[in-house]
This record gives C-alpha cells, sequence and structure tokens, in this order.
C-alpha cells in the first residue's frame, strides 16, 4: 500500500531515482537518461564547474532498435525500489543493487544501448568494459554481447556502444565508483528488486500511523528522508541526511538537528548519528562546524564578512527530544562533555557588553541573507539568545539525568538569566517584540525571530500578548500561508528571495513549539495545519515557500530534508492531538 501510494511520485525529470546511502541519481531528458553525482569534487572544481553545473558522470544514455536506430519514444513507470523504462523492445527495470552500483533487469530479445561516460582511460572486455578518471567506471552484463565498442568521443567523454542478445534473466550493472575495485558480480535480478522493495517496505512500515489527509505526501517525506541518506567517506564520518540530493551535497549543522526529529521515530541510531557527524568534527574550543562535506569543513568564511562561521545552539535542545522517544541515557553520556564545550564557547567567546551573546558572521544564524544583518556584523539577536536559553535549561536536564546536580541548578541560573537579559536590552515596549542590535542601536527591520523569544517559555504575560498580536497581525507575518520571514509591510520583504520573505518549514515549526510552551495550544494548531497544508499543496517538499502564494520559488530546492522532517514531525502531532 505504501508504495502504491508512490507510485509515479519519482518522475526522473525532477526528482531522481536513487537509494539510502548512494550518490547515485537517475534522471530522464526526452528519451535518453543520465546519471549525476551528490558529490562536490572542490579540489577539480576549477577543471569540471560547481557541483551544480557540472555533466553527469554518464549522459546520454539511449536504448536502440535491433537495428542500431535510437528509441526516441520512451516511458516511465516509478516506484521507490524500481524505476522502468517502457520501450517498443520492452522494459528496462533500474534497481540499486548498492550505493555505488545500478542493476538494469533486461528484456528478452535483441537491442541495444548507448551512452557516454565520463573518463580519461577505458578498456572493453568479455562482459562488458572498465574506465578509470575521477570516478572509476564499469558496465556488465550476462546477456549475449553482439557489439561492443568503446571509443574516445572528446577529451572528457568515451561512448560506450553495446548490442545485445539477452534472454529472460539477463541484466547489466553500472557501477560507478571511488574505489579501485569494481562490483561486476550478477544476481538474480528478479530478487534484486525483490530485496529492495523489502527494505523500502520495512522503512515506511516503521513509521508511526497519520491521519488519512496526511498520509500520502508523510510516506513522501519518508522516501526524502531514506533516500536523501548517503553512506560514510573521508570527513562524512557517519550515515548522514543530505539536505537536498541534487542541490546541496555535505551536511549542515542545524538541518542535522532537524533531520535527527524525524529519524527518532524509526530508528534511534540513525536519528543519533545526524548529530554525532557534527560532534566528531568540533573544534578544541568547543566550537561546531558549520557544514561538513566528503573533503572538509567549512569553519571560517571571508565572505561576506572575515569570521568563523557555525549555526545556531539548538542541538541540545533536540537531543532531550530524542530522549524522550528513546531512553536511550547511554548517549547523554556521550554527548554531555561536547555540549558543555559548546555551550561554553557561545558564553564565552560570543558575548557582547550587555551580557548577551551575538552573531558574528550572518551565516551562523542559517538566515544567511535575511536583512536583520544588512545593517553590519557583529549583531545581538534575540533567536540567538532565545536557542542560548534552551540550550542552558536543556543542558541543565541532562545534567540531572546523569546525576550533576550542581552543575544542572548552574546552567538554570544561565537559562534565567539570559532570559532577563533579552527583556532588558532587547525589547522594544512600543513595537511590541523584540529588537536586534548592531552597535548598540536597535536594527530596524521586522521578522519572525523578532517575536521567537516567545519559545524561551518565561516571558510575562503582558508580553506574550503584545508578541502573538504582531505574530497573527496579517500586515505582518500572518500571510494567507503563513509565517513570512520577514514582515509584508517592511520595505525589505521578497516573497521569492530565501530568508527575506519565504516561509520556512523550520521557522513555522519553532514558532509552534514556541505558542505551545507559552500555553496557546489551540493557535499553535492551527499554524500547524497551514504549515501542512502549504506542503501538501505540492507533489515534492520544497527549501521554502512564497508567504502570498504558496508557490515555491524558483531557486527553492527540491527534496528538501528538514521541510520533510518537520512535515513528518507536525504531521504526528497532529495525529496525536486528534486522536487523543
Amino acid at each position: 500500500m505504501s508504495l502504491d501510494l508512490l507510485h509515479n511520485r519519482i518522475d526522473l525529470v525532477h526528482i531522481p531515482f536513487t537509494d539510502r546511502g548512494s550518490r547515485l541519481m537517475l534522471f530522464r531528458h526526452d528519451h535518453q537518461l543520465f546519471v549525476r553525482l551528490a558529490e562536490r569534487w572542490q579540489k577539480w572544481e576549477n577543471e569540471v564547474g560547481h557541483y551544480r553545473r557540472r555533466p553527469p558522470i554518464v549522459t546520454d544514455f539511449t536504448f536502440l532498435s535491433p537495428q542500431n536506430e535510437p528509441l526516441e519514444s520512451i516511458e516511465t513507470d516509478t516506484y521507490p525500489h524500481c524505476a522502468r523504462i517502457q520501450t517498443a523492445v520492452g522494459n528496462f527495470d533500474w534497481t540499486f543493487l548498492d550505493p555505488e552500483t545500478l542493476l538494469i533487469r533486461l528484456p528478452a530479445g535483441r537491442f541495444g544501448m548507448m551512452f557516454l561516460a565520463y573518463a580519461e582511460q577505458a578498456q572493453a572486455d568479455y562482459r562488458g568494459g572498465a574506465m578509470r578518471g575521477k570516478r572509476n567506471i564499469a558496465y556488465t552484463t550476462n546477456a549475449r554481447l553482439l557489439e561492443n565498442s568503446l571509443e574516445r568521443r572528446n577529451d572528457d567523454y568515451f561512448q560506450v556502444r553495446l548490442m545485445l542478445e539477452a534472454e529472460a534473466g539477463d541484466a547489466l550493472l553500472l557501477n560507478i565508483t571511488p574505489r579501485l575495485g569494481y562490483n561486476r558480480s550478477i544476481p538474480n535480478p528478479d530478487q534484486a528488486i525483490a530485496t529492495s522493495r523489502h527494505q523500502w517496505q520495512t522503512w515506511f512500515g516503521a513509521a508511526p500511523p497519520v491521519l488519512d489527509e496526511y498520509r500520502e505526501q508523510y510516506l513522501y517525506a519518508w522516501w526524502i528522508m531514506r533516500s536523501g541518506l548517503v553512506n560514510t567517506r573521508y570527513f562524512f564520518t557517519r550515515e548522514a541526511l543530505l539536505p537536498s540530493k541534487i542541490h546541496y551535497v555535505g551536511v549542515w549543522h542545524w538541518d542535522q538537528v532537524f533531520h535527527a526529529l524525524a529519524y527518532r521515530h524509526v530508528d534511534t541510531r540513525l536519528a543519533e548519528d545526524q548529530l554525532r557527524i557534527v560532534l566528531d568534527h568540533q573544534r578544541a574550543d568547543g566550537m561546531l562546524p558549520d557544514a561538513i562535506h566528503d573533503e572538509g569543513l567549512v569553519t571560517h568564511l571571508e565572505k561576506p564578512v572575515n569570521a568563523d562561521v557555525t549555526k545556531p545552539p539548538i542541538m541540545t535542545w533536540a537531543i532531550l527530544k530524542l530522549y524522550e522517544t528513546s531512553q536511550h541515557r547511554d548517549f547523554l553520556y556521550e554527548v554531555y562533555d561536547p555540549l558543555t564545550r559548546w555551550n561554553a564557547w557561545w558564553m564565552n567567546a560570543n558575548r557582547n557588553g550587555n551580557g548577551l551573546c551575538e552573531y558574528r558572521h550572518p551565516f551562523s544564524s542559517g538566515l544567511d541573507d535575511n536583512p536583520l544583518w544588512d545593517e553590519g556584523m557583529p549583531v545581538v539577536a534575540p533567536d540567538l539568545n532565545t536557542y542560548l536559553v534552551l540550550q542552558n535549561e536543556s543542558l541543565g536536564k541532562i545534567a540531572r539525568l546523569i546525576g550533576e546536580e550542581a552543575a544542572a541548578e548552574r546552567y538554570e541560573r544561565q537559562a534565567e538569566e539570559l532570559a532577563s537579559r533579552l527583556i532588558e536590552h532587547l525589547w522594544d515596549e512600543q513595537a511590541g517584540l523584540f529588537r536586534a542590535l548592531h552597535s548598540g542601536q536597535p536594527i530596524p527591520t521586522v521578522t519572525p525571530f523578532n517575536l521567537l523569544p516567545l519559545l524561551t517559555g518565561r516571558l510575562p504575560e503582558p508580553l506574550v500578548e503584545r508578541l502573538i498580536a504582531n505574530l497573527t497581525n496579517p500586515d505582518l507575518f500572518w500571510t494567507p500561508y503563513p509565517i513570512a520571514t520577514v514582515a509584508v509591510s517592511d520595505a525589505r520583504f521578497d516573497p521569492q528571495q530565501m530568508w527575506r520573505g519565504p516561509v520556512w518549514i523550520n521557522i513555522n515549526y519553532f514558532l509552534v513549539e514556541a505558542l505551545k510552551r507559552s500555553g496557546r495550544h489551540d493557535l499553535a494548531a492551527a499554524l500547524r495545519r497551514k504549515t501542512l497544508e502549504l506542503v501538501m499543496r505540492h507533489r515534492d517538499i520544497y527549501e521554502y515557500y512564497n508567504p502570498l502564494t504558496g508557490d515555491h520559488p524558483p531557486k527553492a530546492a527540491p527534496m528538501f530534508g528538514w521541510s520533510a522532517a518537520l512535515f513528518i514531525e507536525m504531521a504526528i502531532e497532529e495525529t496525536n492531538r486528534t486522536n487523543a
């Protein structure tokens, strides 16, 4: 049933056929197929270009008639476990044998294939051929080879041309790997497809049930959460989810936190590993990296300012959520020391003179191009200090759970002190919100991050009322598809440009949490339902959305991890609330 609900959601045009652990993505363009790699190749970027614009590793994959003519009409029929390409000579069923190997179940009969492969050296052999280059490629078949030619097409590509006489049960393997050894052993293709089907069914079967109205998009979100995972390699120390396999190759610190929230419902170890991959690379001074790629880390950037760069301190808060689900106390012991060093880095190295903490690089906020940073850096920001209240509060709870009572009291005092300083230094009574400060002066831009101290759950009731009045004001944030990330009345509002107006699902999730912590459960439920409905308007799940139209702006990444993860989280919450 789960697989049927995702029939043809993978269109191979906008949404590739891919699988857990793999960096391979199969796409279609007209009557041809191509394979892209979710790999940066940073050391070769000057030669091959940026990974979003880099040509495919395998391209122009074309099926041929018995007369060696290209078949210019193909149809696709897809499920998570299998992509069927329907042609005049029969059906070609693609599945993943492992993260580096695509298996194609061949139809019986005579037909051909040709494709271009990015390589520096190539050699045909008895069952296919092998190529060497920046990645190594082998094609292997147990069908009878009538023609098997490898010809240098240009400086970058070899053309492979095959003519086969296949019997039922024959297959072709396409292995693309950084390793010296190839996978050229051909299994029974029926069994391979059945194994993949079983793995996907098991994955979907582990997910908690949700209301029928959310089920189809919920399953698609779980498809993103499995298909977007890539396996370990170099600095990639754990299996981890890419924010978008098409657009963002690596993991970003706070993305991993949101991903972990969804994984906790199906696999405790996988959820914890989304955080371990970040903690594995903690600096000696306690700072955690902004991002991790196969080839290295991002901890410092020179643009738009020259400063260290990280991401907001929300991991400790999320670890408590994982613990509430798993009751895995040993994980708390494991992460306690790195979390205390992470907190100390913020509290000691990033303090402003008013006792609050400041962002010194705009990307450390996660809100890269938000107008809050237009005045310059550093900025004492309400959102940052809200996260630090939660971090200290959460550290206090973890300390108690592992028997560190004195530390627990200390962290609780720090949380209370930060909450008091937020009100003392950032509250704007006239506007009814918290201001960000640059050079001691209030920044005039109005965003929902000026309302985020609601998330502390520690504000006096009159302040809560003022903040909620602003949140629900349709001239500010309560747009047809809330929540706009810049007030619609602000001169800098742009509904199409990343953090300068569009709806981000993680910010909606924070505000749902904020409303619950502030005792506004009905309003929290209303925002949660509006967010779920927004995500369900589209067949894919996107990075951000236009708050006025509900459309996805052209630059919004598809297959977006934290939008999928938090759709899952909110669909489960709404189901539990409805069934309570």
